[in-house]
Order: structure tokens, then sequence, then C-alpha cells
């Protein structure tokens, strides 16, 4: 364990035995220097912690620290100034956030564009932020792929860490939790999975709509909901329908979720789609006149996702031909339809140069024998792509791809349609390879 993982489990371990507010004057200024031997040297930001840890707390850090390495420790306290910090690892003179790497921080409430689509999910996050485990327990956001679900999630996630720096806030997809579990069970360590997600503050789960047929998943979320429910720590779960349309979830888990407050988010209408061009425009830092805006969120009526892929993509496209995003160049891109929106106008082996590319692999390992995990994935999406988009019979793409048999083909092209509309990764894959394809 790295003394970074060591430091943050320490805190977590100790927080409940001190009290929010020792914690916070005198533990969240702290780090951990080294573990040397049977030495821990920890920095404190001025004397006055140093003394105070020495007299009231050393026994409880030490006997901590025992329990975490296995061995007996000496604890011994250093002071190092915040003034004089001026190499990088004295740089940590901050409240420490544990969850700091859990959480992407691009998604807030700040940038979350809100529509009449989306305003009483919005409403109730804000609430929730101000009274986290009780305006509404759980918050059950559900609709189609790209409308901002996991935005909204994660925004909450990150609005309440600014204002409780130490809170416990746990995000998991929910293959992330399956697999939890399923370890837990494989090295008898239930106790430390238990542990981990019925100590959170804020729990958020993406996409419960795979625990569907998981009993055992089930079981354990349902008795973890419980858990923290109890404890009034935060539950938000997100979904791609409502939780009486996921086939075989149990009825119990069902009535939990009715429980609380379920919002349906629907796709953004002509004004929000306009908002959100706005808004990724000046994430981007470009210039475009709300004139052009417009024509775009007339031409792309689709989710938030794609809507941001299609911008994207013409700004690259733009910038590859050295022109300024003006509505006459981009009105010529949509009527020539140099942008597609259907299908790729491209040569097949332009395809496969491209997934090469973005995966990092020669065309021998794409095309070749082989059948390791990493060369799959995008072997199934040149299959799907070149199908798809480029409407290549699956002998054609057989061949293309080292003569492999036509149902092979089929099952990656299928494959590909299947997790398109569960996995965001594979959504995130296929657009970006589209935006590359667009500009290649």
């Amino acid at each position: 364990m790295d003394n970074l993982r060591l430091w943050h489990k320490f805190l977590e371990t100790i927080k409940p035995s001190i009290g929010p507010a020792n914690f916070k004057t005198f533990f969240s200024k702290t780090l951990l220097k080294s573990v040397e031997d049977e030495k821990v040297i920890i920095y404190t930001p001025h004397a006055f912690a140093k003394e105070t840890l020495n007299q009231k707390h050393l026994p409880l850090i030490e006997a901590t620290f025992e329990n975490l390495l296995g061995k007996k420790v000496q604890v011994e306290f250093v002071v190092k100034e915040v003034e004089t910090a001026s190499q990088p690892e004295e740089d940590f003179f901050q409240p420490v956030r544990s969850n700091i790497s859990i959480l992407n921080p691009k998604y807030t409430l700040t940038n979350y564009v809100v529509g009449p689509s989306n305003n009483v999910a919005y409403a109730a996050a804000q609430a929730i932020v101000q009274n986290p485990g009780t305006s509404y327990n759980p918050l059950f956001l559900y609709g189609g792929t790209g409308v901002g679900k996991t935005h909204l999630m994660l925004g909450i996630g990150n609005a309440i860490l600014e204002k409780r720096p130490h809170a416990k806030i746990i995000y998991s997809a929910s293959e992330k939790f399956m697999n939890d579990y399923v370890e837990a069970i494989q090295t008898h360590k239930m106790g430390d999975l238990r542990s981990k997600y019925r100590s959170a503050d804020i729990l958020l789960v993406d996409d419960i709509q795979f625990f569907s047929g998981r009993e055992g998943t089930q079981e354990e979320f349902f008795h973890t909901f419980n858990e923290l429910v109890s404890r009034n720590s935060q539950i938000v779960v997100t979904s791609d329908r409502s939780p009486h349309e996921i086939a075989k979830l149990e009825d119990r888990l069902k009535s939990r979720f009715a429980g609380g407050l379920m919002i349906d988010i629907q796709q953004p209408d002509f004004d929000t789609r306009v908002a959100i061009l706005r808004s990724k425009c000046l994430e981007h830092k470009v210039n475009m006149a709300e004139e052009t805006l417009k024509m775009l969120a007339a031409s792309f009526d689709t989710n938030i996702r794609e809507l941001e892929g299609q911008l994207v993509g013409i700004l690259q496209l733009l910038q590859v031909q050295n022109l300024p995003p003006t509505p006459e160049n981009i009105s010529k891109h949509l009527q020539t339809k140099t942008i597609p929106q259907n299908g790729l106008k491209i040569e097949p082996k332009k395809v496969l140069e491209t997934i090469c590319n973005y995966f990092s692999l020669n065309q021998k390992e794409l095309t070749g024998a082989k059948r390791q995990k990493e060369l799959v994935l995008p072997r199934h999406l040149a299959m799907f792509i070149l199908s798809e988009q480029l409407n290549l019979t699956v002998e054609k793409i057989g061949l293309l791809l080292g003569k492999r048999d036509h149902t092979t083909v089929m099952h990656g092209r299928d494959k590909i349609k299947k997790l398109m509309n569960q996995d965001r990764e594979v959504q995130r894959m296929l657009i970006e390879i589209k935006q590359k394809l667009m500009v290649a």
C-alpha cells in the first residue's frame, strides 16, 4: 500500500473516533510523510497542531497505524509550515479528499444545462445538495441514452464535496458493484465489501438496470440500501428505464426505489439543444453565432452525447480545412453531407486504419488469428462500422478482417449493436472513432 492510499485509509478509519470538529481542525491539514521500518512521520501545519496531536490523540493514532500495517510503530510529528512550501510534495496542506479521484470534476451542477426536459430532476438535485439523505432518498433518475443522467448524478456528488470535503462518496457503475460482490464471495471478504459500501455518506450507482436477473447482487444491494437509508445516507441511482420496466428486478427493490423520488429525463427540446451547443462552444473556446447554433440544433435532433459528438466533429473538420465556424461554412458541410448523419462515405481501408490508430494496433494484429481480449473489441467495432455505416456484406467484411467466417462477423456486429445501447464506454468509442473518420 503506497503512502497516499495508507493515509486515506488511516483518515477513514480514525474519523469516527475523533469527531467532526477535531477531525477538521487537527487531521484534515496533516499529511503522511513517510513510513520507514517502525517509524511513521506525519507533517502538521503548525506547532499547536503538533502539540495537540501528541498530547490528546497519539495513542489512538499509533494503534490505528498498527492495525493497518500489522506491526507496532512509533509516530512522530514534524511541523511543515504552509508558507515555506516550495516543492511539489509539500503542496498538500489542503483538506484531504479521498474521494477526489472517484468523481470526474468535469460534471458539475454549474455546467449542467437545464431545460423543460430535465428541470424537475435539476431542482431535486439542488435540494439533495442542501439536505442530503433527507430531501429525496433515494433519487432514481431514468431516461434514454445520453440525456444527462450521469452528469446530474456526478454533479450532485461534486456539489456535496464542495460543502463537505470529508464526506465519503462512492460512485459505482452497476457492473463495478456486481464485480466487487463476486470478488468478495470468491475471496471470502464479504465483510470488506460491506464495510466499503455501507459506510458511504453518499452512494451513486449508475445503470442499475444491469442488476436484472442477478439475484445475489440484488440481495446484497437491498441490504446495503436499507443500511444506508437507516443512517440517512443519500442514494442516487440511474437507469435507462423505470424500475417497473426492469425485467427480473426484485419487487422489494422496486418498492424501495418507488419510496423515494423517481424522475424521467427526456430528450432535450430545441431550445435546450441550442443552450447545450452554446455551453459546449464555451468549453471548447469557440465563438459561434446564435444563428449557427440554432441551425445545428435543428439539424441534429438527438441526445446530448451525440449532439456534442456532432459539434466536435464539425469543429475538427473546419479546423483541418482552416475555416471559421460561420453559418455559411457549416451550412455548406451540412448540405453536401460532408458531416454525414446516417453513414460514413469513406473507404473500408480507412476504417481499419483509424481503428488501428485509435487502439494503437497494427493491421496484422487487427486482422490476424490471435484472440487476445484486447483485440476482440476493436475487431467487433470494425465489423459494426463496416456493416452499419458502409453497408458492406458480412462476406466482404470477413475478407477484410483476415478471411473470417460470415457468422463470426455477424456475431461481432450484433455484439456492438447490443453494447451501444447499454455500455457508455462503447458509445464513447464509437463517437470518437466516427469523429476521427470525419476528418480523415
